[in-house]
């Protein structure tokens, strides 16, 4: 079977119920899976999202950018350039990610410091992953945090306190280990 028997990609402004039959990815380099939930129109055109995706209409996202399956986007979570978001990461308002940051698989994002169901005087705590930084599987990010430029956080992690640029954490809670130079 091929490509246009059995299209499992869409352009970003068609339809996503029903696969298009005859989109060609050398004439674009855009990719949304047609089991996305893409509400966003401004999706640059180098960008890719895997099926599963569920993407806000205002949030915003770079060129270059690669999310995998089974990831969730708010309206006021902002993705730099060259990122890679990968399964089941969801990106709440407030966080904000620069350029060339990696996020790998299940990485948790938090944006409230007490959350309580049904909580109408909750305050938004904004978490900020600077340029260049990546973050290893599982890592689990508390509110308010700022991960510094090139940083890297170890799989598994718990993240309680601001990472300074150039630093290599790891642990429960994250500590330490190293010094980029």
């Amino acid at each position: 079977m091929n490509r246009e028997e059995n299209s499992y990609i869409t352009p970003k402004h068609s339809s996503f119920i029903t696969p298009t039959t005859n989109y060609n990815l050398e004439k674009n380099n855009t990719m949304v899976h047609h089991l996305a939930d893409c509400m966003n129109p401004n999706i640059p055109d180098s960008t890719n999202i895997w099926q599963f995706c569920v993407i806000f209409p205002k949030c915003k996202i770079g060129k270059n950018c690669n999310i995998c399956a089974h990831c969730l986007i708010e309206n006021e979570a902002i993705i730099g350039n060259n990122v890679t978001i990968k399964s089941g990461v969801y990106l709440w308002d407030g966080i904000q990610i620069e350029d060339d940051v990696f996020i790998g698989s299940n990485v948790t994002f938090t944006n409230d410091v007490y959350p309580r169901s049904k909580n109408k005087e909750w305050t938004m705590q904004k978490a900020k992953v600077c340029k260049g930084a990546s973050i290893g599987a599982n890592v689990t990010i508390l509110p308010g945090i700022t991960i510094g430029k090139n940083a890297l956080i170890g799989a598994g992690s718990v993240v309680t306190t601001d990472i300074p640029a150039n630093t290599i954490w790891v642990g429960n809670p994250a500590r330490l280990v190293k010094y980029i130079e």
